[in-house]
Parts: C-alpha cells; structure tokens; sequence
C-alpha cells in the first residue's frame, strides 16, 4: 500500500521542475550610481490631494550628472518612498540607456515574450489534439 507521504513524492518527482526566470536575468552589466554623481532636488507636489499635496516639499527630482538623465518622482506622499522610487526608475533608465538590449528591462521583455509563445503553441497544440478526437468520435458514431 502507498502512503500519503509516498504519492506526494512520487508526484513531484514526476512534476517537471520549472526554472524561474529571475535566476535568467544577468544583474552584473547593472550600473552603479554613486551618489556623488547625482543631483537631488525636493519640490512642492501637485495634482489631486488638495492641501496636504500642494503645501509640502515632497516630489524628488533626480539628475544623473554625467549622463544628463532627469527623473521625477511624486507618487506618494511620503519623501522617502518617492527617493526610493527615483532612485529605482533612475537606475531603470540608466540600465536601459547603457546597455540596451541587454538591460535587465529587455531581458525581461524577451522572457516573458518567450514564456508567453510557448504558452500560445501549447494551446494550440491541445485545440489541434481536441479537434482530431472530436472528428475521430463523430467517425466512431457514423
């Protein structure tokens, strides 16, 4: 008799092991910014939120001094969520304008795109193979 314990084993033994495709990407072309290179700036926000937004200095904006690269960054309230957050779309941009296609961002793209054919040609492949067993039973039938 099996087990519980047993089967669960056996299952996923059986069960193919799928790489996940963060461990695919290269990080190691990933800029570094030094924090000599940029340039910091605190503005007064704008847009809906009314007084608590407009009367505080909580929109970054960002200067990457070498490259020229400017981001603005007013997506919370809190100052050091947005300087995180530029920091980040900083670095994205960075990634993208040095590297390319081989950025972290294009890297991305293509594997999702790949994930996503494979995905398309596995549909297909079970619409073909359910259209043939349609056919085959109304032949049976006839």
């Amino acid at each position: 008799m099996i087990s519980f314990v047993n089967l669960l084993y056996i299952r996923s033994s059986l069960v193919r092991r799928e790489v996940h495709w963060k461990s695919l990407i290269d990080y190691a072309r990933l800029p570094k910014i030094d924090d000599k290179d940029l340039e910091e700036r605190f503005v007064r926000g704008s847009g809906p939120g009314g007084q608590a937004v407009n009367k505080t200095s909580n929109c970054v904006i960002l200067k990457h001094v070498p490259s020229g690269l400017i981001v603005k960054c007013h997506q919370t309230r809190s100052l050091e969520k947005n300087r995180q957050t530029a920091r980040e779309l900083l670095l994205t941009k960075l990634d993208n304008l040095m590297n390319g296609e081989m950025s972290v961002e294009s890297q991305k793209e293509k594997i999702l795109r790949k994930k996503s054919n494979e995905v398309k040609e596995k549909n297909k492949k079970l619409r073909d193979l359910k259209k043939q067993w349609k056919e085959r039973e109304e032949s049976w039938q006839t």
